[in-house]
């Protein structure tokens, strides 16, 4: 074995992170840093083997230097086939470096170094937000695979960069190492959360995490570097744990089992790189058998490097004190007879060895045998080396076509056991249930039947999407046969679920009032941001028949559902009721979380809007929540003795009647909370009473038509009437907040409808259409404002998910986030707007974080406002945006003279003091070490006005 140290690689006596050596053996490349930046070098591999060469002046020694990134060099890469270099940095950079014809003999500017190979940047991949650790090239250098601080992993493809594949997102620690499986099955890595990930590359999901050997590990190492095998039957993962004492585990592909590992080193493993041959030797003296092994060299920060073959216990080398510093990266040469080692002390080891010591490697052939062998296929070949992507098909391989044979049947003998399995069910449910009622009527009890049983003979189950549902023929006999019982039919259930995933079971009954469920003003979550939308049942006194039977059409969550009439006599010509007022006609109210469907679909007239208007004889909507404790009843014409029919409204509190108010029109709507209780009349009216006593508080307040929506939150309310006129009262000031104020202008198209109407706690109304878009109206501006919309592409393209505060671990509650909640994640297309205008892409971050905050401040919602003021600031800082920094601390600092010409300066926004909120933000300029001046500044400011931090 050979051991010598270089002493003229070197970056000027600073750390060297990575080191890797070209596919020919005649150059390697080293990454680390450089005078002001990162630095990418290339030396000639010959003077490093040969004294002569060493010694000889016409042999240079470095060959190309390169400083293009901004940011120290962690990690440099060979493609396997020799024609890129790639390299990434602490600059968040990927770079593709490819040879040039040009510019050969050069001397590097500001240097007296002479390059004599030109590379240039073939393509800059910008996709992570963090420094970019460690980078691996597929064994068919298809894909490229990097990790970052960012806790991702990226797959680019090499084919078409800076196209990325896949961003695999599962850890929640630093990722410092990737390795691919030889086979490219799997890519593997390994983060500081002490776990070990492989990923599938056919769908690039999760297959299986390691924990258990790196429970005892600390994030004491600079990177992670794991390896996989050249057979592909193990991973050999960086720093391991077992019994306090660092390993490098060794992770089996069958079962991912974790019983071995290498153990020797007194500090963790920080590097491991298998040696890409495969190896054969006579292990024992006196026997002809040769086999075959593979080898790995293990770095760690004990400054030491140690050789391991899998077919001996012991390492066959272990180099002691090799460096001053950790042992960062390993290379080995494509014959895998020689290694390359670099250490943060900035210097280099090389290792060289005989046939005899280290084994007599293996063809390629033998290889790609043993990989068709186990795997069935094998990216060594020719036939896959010539394709750009791996494909797991009876295309390519046999073995594959066999394999999906296998689970096709397997499919289809399962399918086939569960259509006998709903056969045999069926077969005992060929019986109906008739009983007959007293009145002398007949009732079936209706079964269920899924879709395939044999009792649905002639037709096929209906196609979702359909406009109309599939019947059997008629000519076709059901082989369902009906069973007669005496007694009165079961009372029929509904089982409704919410969006919760709770069920609620509703059971018919036969009552006298219409109940309204009242909400308390104290309530501060998410839901009572959002419209709650109740599902309600009409059922008719003793003296009208129900039938309980469930309705045969489902209605959308939120819709109306029309009252059952009583069936006429035969003969008896049918009256038109639909205008008429049921008498004694009662509503229950029922509360559920669903989402709602359109509430009112919106119609033009030459007056303006005409929105509907719910009438007694379908559902009253409350303002909602689900606090029960509070109940409104209302008992529309009740009978007064010959002077006419009069109308009830009621309050209940934990059951017992509270106080009742009798109202002079019948109630459309209702709604209430801990404060107010109202009921909107056919009369255009409303009647506002104090929940707690039941005082009238106002007199009826006459609008210009009737009632389409009725909200009340603390001690404001909100009307739409019919002709989509919008008022808002504060009912304890007795004035108005918005006067009359047409929701025309929010509506292009008669097709629209109104998604929900929602109060917020400060008394602004958010109306949501059917579009996606939200708006809210400022009292201020005298206008509406847009607040929200569906599939805003700013909100798409913003890459500001990595700088939400720390100290907000849970997403803010407030009525903008309820908005939002069901809209495309924030910064899906960021990285691929990134990669191709950075300019563009931070333009839109900053204007989806500047939208966010207006539209809280619209809401004022503060808790919502400080979330996105954070964010903004962290954003700011991060991209190192001075001026702006400076523009909202001016802001929240205030001038320090004021003037009678310059608009007046308001010490608070929303619930926080502005010198307060600054004193909050100052510490994030510290992050950035370029903004020093800037926080030393301002603090400064802030001392002299008595604010100290």
């Amino acid at each position: 074995m050979r051991l010598l140290k270089p002493a003229w690689v070197s970056h000027d006596g600073k750390p060297i992170f990575s080191i890797d050596i070209h596919p020919d053996n005649t150059r390697f490349a080293t990454g680390g840093q450089g005078d002001n930046s990162g630095k990418v070098t290339i030396w000639n591999m010959a003077p490093v083997r040969d004294e002569a060469a060493e010694n000889d002046p016409n042999v240079p020694k470095l060959l190309c230097q390169m400083e293009n990134h901004l940011a120290c060099v962690n990690c440099v890469r060979w493609s396997n086939d020799g024609k890129f270099l790639s390299s990434a940095g602490d600059d968040k950079l990927v770079m593709i470096w490819q040879a040039s014809r040009y510019g050969g003999g050069s001397s590097v500017f500001g240097s007296n170094v002479v390059n004599h190979e030109s590379w240039r940047v073939l393509s800059t991949l910008r996709g992570h937000s963090g420094d970019v650790l460690d980078m691996a090239w597929s064994p068919h250098d298809a894909w490229l695979a990097t990790c970052s601080v960012d806790n991702t992993i990226v797959v680019w493809n090499a084919q078409k960069f800076p196209e990325q594949l896949s961003v695999l997102r599962g850890h929640s620690g630093l990722v410092k190492g990737v390795t691919w499986d030889p086979v490219g099955k799997y890519l593997a890595s390994q983060s500081d959360d002490k776990s070990l990930k492989v990923w599938r590359t056919r769908d690039w999901q999760q297959e299986a995490e390691i924990t258990e050997p790196f429970q005892e590990c600390g994030g004491t190492t600079h990177v992670l570097r794991l390896s996989w095998s050249p057979d592909g039957q193990y991973i050999v993962s960086a720093h391991a744990m077992n019994n306090s004492g660092p390993t490098a585990q060794i992770v089996e592909r069958e079962g991912w089992k974790t019983a071995m590992d290498f153990v020797g080193h007194r500090k963790a493993i920080t590097v491991v790189r298998f040696n890409p041959k495969l190896l054969s030797k006579k292990l024992k003296k006196h026997s002809d058998k040769a086999h075959q092994y593979t080898c790995c060299a293990i770095g760690s920060r004990d400054r030491s490097l140690s050789i391991w073959l899998t077919a001996l216990r012991r390492p066959l080398v272990v180099t002691h004190d090799l460096f001053t510093s950790s042992v960062v990266d390993v290379s080995w040469t494509s014959c895998g007879k020689e290694l390359l080692c670099c250490s943060l002390d900035g210097t280099v080891a090389f290792l060289g060895f005989t046939e005899e010591e280290l084994g007599k490697p293996l063809p390629v052939e033998e290889k790609v045998k043993l990989h068709e062998k186990i795997y069935g296929k094998s990216l060594l070949s020719k036939s896959s080396a010539a394709s750009s992507q791996i494909i797991e098909s009876a295309v390519l391989l046999n073995m594959q076509q066999k394999k999906q044979e296998k689970i096709d049947a397997e499919k289809a003998k399962h399918q086939m056991m569960k259509q006998n399995q709903a056969s045999n069910q069926s077969a005992g449910m060929t019986k109906q249930i008739e009983t007959r009622t007293k009145e002398g009527k007949r009732r079936i009890t209706p079964i269920f039947l899924a879709p395939g049983m044999e009792g649905f003979t002639g037709a096929p189950p209906p196609t979702v999407g359909a406009s109309e549902p599939t019947f059997s023929s008629s000519k076709e006999i059901s082989a369902i046969g009906v069973e007669k019982r005496k007694g009165d039919p079961p009372t029929a259930t509904w089982i409704r679920e919410t969006s919760t995933g709770a069920t609620c079971e509703l059971t018919p009954k036969k009552t006298e009032v219409e109940k309204c469920e009242v909400s308390q003003a104290t309530t501060s979550t998410a839901v009572s941001y959002k419209n709650q939308i109740r599902l309600l049942f009409y059922m008719l006194s003793e003296k009208h028949d129900i039938d309980r039977t469930p309705p045969k059409h489902k209605h959308p969550p939120g819709s109306f559902q029309e009252v059952p009439q009583k069936k006429e006599k035969r003969g008896r010509p049918r009256k038109d009721r639909s205008q008429e007022v049921h008498k004694h006609t009662p509503v229950a109210v029922v509360q559920t979380s669903a989402a709602p469907a359109a509430i009112n679909k919106i119609v033009y007239t030459n007056s303006g809007l005409d929105l509907a208007v719910p009438s007694i004889s379908k559902a009253i909507a409350g303002s909602g929540s689900t606090d029960s404790a509070l109940v409104l009843e209302v008992e529309n014409n009740v009978p007064s003795g010959g002077a006419g029919s009069l109308h009830q409204l009621r309050c209940l509190k934990g059951g017992q009647l509270s106080w009742s108010a009798v109202l002079s029109s019948p109630a459309l709507a209702c709604a209430g909370n801990s404060v107010l209780s109202c009921a909107a009349c056919t009369d255009a009216t409303i009647s506002v009473y104090a929940t707690a006593s039941g005082s009238r508080l106002l007199p009826p307040l006459a609008l210009d038509s009737k009632v389409s929506n009725l909200r009340c939150s603390a001690h404001f309310l909100m009307a739409i009437t019919s002709r989509g006129s919008l008022h808002v009262w504060n009912i304890t000031s007795k004035c108005a907040v918005i006067k009359n104020e047409s929701l025309i202008s929010l509506v292009s198209t008669s097709d629209i409808c109104l998604d929900s109407c929602v109060l917020t706690e400060q008394g602004l109304p958010v109306i949501s259409l059917s579009t996606g878009s939200s708006y809210t109206y400022s009292t201020d501006m005298g206008t509406w404002v847009l607040i929200s919309k569906q599939q805003d592409t700013l909100q798409l393209c913003s890459d500001h998910s990595s700088n939400v505060p720390s100290m907000t671990t849970s997403r803010v509650h407030g009525p903008l986030s309820a908005l939002q909640a069901n809209q495309h994640r924030a910064g899906s297309m960021a990285s691929r707007l990134y990669r191709t205008n950075s300019t563009l892409q931070k333009a839109a971050t900053l204007s989806h974080l500047e939208n966010q905050m207006s539209a809280a401040l619209a809401l004022m919602s503060a808790s919502e406002f400080r979330f996105w003021l954070f964010s903004y600031v962290r954003y700011l800082v991060q991209e190192g945006m001075e001026a702006k920094l400076r523009e909202l601390c001016n802001d929240l600092l205030g001038p320090q003279h004021r003037s009678r010409t310059e608009p007046k300066w308001e010490p608070c926004i929303l619930t926080f003091k502005k010198l307060e909120l600054l004193e909050e933000l100052l510490p994030i300029f510290v992050e950035n070490l370029t903004l020093q001046r800037l926080y030393s500044e301002y603090n400064e400011q802030l001392e002299a006005r008595g604010v100290k931090l």
